[in-house]
């Protein structure tokens, strides 16, 4: 990929330069409390290296999916404050994203402070399907930083065409932040000259969410393993009784083509043995193991059996690169974690070039208190990452590729 960068800017000088940084602050909130910090503590970097040399440093992001309009349950300020913390020097949150408040804030901005705008998606132009609409937020984004730079470094939004992921890039010097170009890289290696064995981990609550990255993968995989609430539909398209489990009826026929290409192309295609079979969706829910052939008609698969766990850590034992993405069962409550959690401790005991994808899979690590650096790579970027891995284009990298 040839675009500038980072380094490039810091290299042309920014003491005193203004630079609209556009950051994935997209954070998981209980109230006003951060319950998992992990993108704003990706997104520091950047940010930190602007500010230590003297740029003045506008942050745009968005939290949550506000309608276009502003929101007090959406507001950036818990970002704000923690950002602030991490950064050990005061980001001041403005009022509104491009009003009065952005205005007073950017223009009154010492060398080297940060302001944080407030939520982008309060704008309905943010996310417009008319291209006019994106352009004209992305001239007063602009405008809020004359003679200024803008770095993309939210990568989990470049496969966004949006106002502030986009357009701006043609408004403004664009160029890659440190975790875009830290991202891509990573994704790289899980697509082009990979080390084999090759194992693809997948799990979460819906096959319709990753039909693009299965197609693709079954392309490119040695082994695809198969957990969480997607696991139902491929064994019920083996013809097993899954009981109250989560199924996605009309996807059947799809996952049946692809058990079918797995067969044809020699990809081991692994899905559970045993399950958790619970009574109910909650946390106190009784449960026992049962088979995954035989889950009882008035039961629910809420997690892999201790059987799968072992049979899944079985898989990775001998790869050399992993990609992981959903957890294997509902995390969230301690009695259904055990399956995630033998998966990411099979990972982090690997020697395999592990990559976490974001998302879920990153909460999980972090709610289950994982080493992080027992991986490889933990991305920011869920449905990003997963698009790359799809082979679709990213209007984000586009549009930066595009200025080069």
């Amino acid at each position: 990929m040839s675009v500038k960068n980072l380094d490039d800017l810091l290299g042309e000088g920014v003491q005193g330069r203004y630079v609209l940084v556009r950051s994935d602050l997209n954070v998981p909130l209980d109230g006003d409390r951060i319950t998992d910090d992990g993108r704003v503590r990706a997104a520091l970097p950047t940010i930190k290296k602007l500010a230590d040399a003297g740029a003045k440093v506008v942050v745009t992001a968005h939290l949550g999916r506000p309608k276009g309009e502003p929101d007090p349950k959406y507001t950036l300020a818990p970002v704000a404050k923690r950002l602030s913390e991490l950064l050990g020097a005061e980001v001041a949150l403005a009022g509104d994203l491009v009003g009065e408040s952005a205005k007073a804030l950017t223009a009154g901005l010492a060398d080297g402070g940060v302001v944080l705008l407030e939520n982008v998606r309060f704008d309905a132009r943010e996310t417009s399907k008319d291209a006019v609409d994106r352009s004209e937020l992305a001239a007063e984004l602009g405008a809020l930083v004359p003679g200024g730079a803008f770095v993309s470094d939210g990568f989990g939004v470049v496969h966004r065409k949006q106002a502030s992921v986009y357009e701006v890039a043609s408004v403004l010097p664009a160029y890659a932040g440190g975790l875009v170009l830290a991202e891509l890289d990573v994704l790289k290696k899980l697509t082009d000259d990979v080390q084999r064995p090759y194992v693809v981990v997948l799990g979460g609550a819906k096959v319709s969410d990753k039909l693009g990255v299965i197609a693709n993968l079954l392309t490119k995989v040695d082994r695809l393993l198969i957990g969480g609430g997607m696991a139902y539909t491929f064994l019920k398209a083996q013809g097993h009784e899954v009981g109250n489990s989560l199924l996605q009826a009309d996807q059947l026929d799809q996952v049946k083509g692809f058990l079918a290409e797995a067969e044809k192309r020699g990809v081991e295609l692994v899905l559970p043995v045993d399950v958790l079979a619970a009574t109910g969706f909650a946390a106190d829910a009784e449960h026992e193991v049962v088979a995954a052939t035989a889950i009882p008609a008035d039961r629910e698969g809420l997690d892999i059996g201790p059987e799968t766990r072992e049979l899944f850590a079985g898989k990775l034992a001998d790869a050399a690169t992993v990609f992981w993405n959903g957890p294997m069962g509902v995390f969230e409550f301690e009695a259904f974690s055990g399956g995630t959690r033998a998966v990411a401790e099979a990972l982090v005991k690997s020697d395999a070039f592990t990559v976490v994808g974001g998302g879920d899979s990153a909460a999980a690590v972090r709610q289950l208190g994982l080493p992080e650096d027992g991986f490889s790579h933990i991305s920011t970027g869920g449905g990003a990452s997963l698009e790359y891995l799809e082979g679709k284009e990213l209007p984000g990298v586009t549009a930066l590729e595009e200025k080069n």
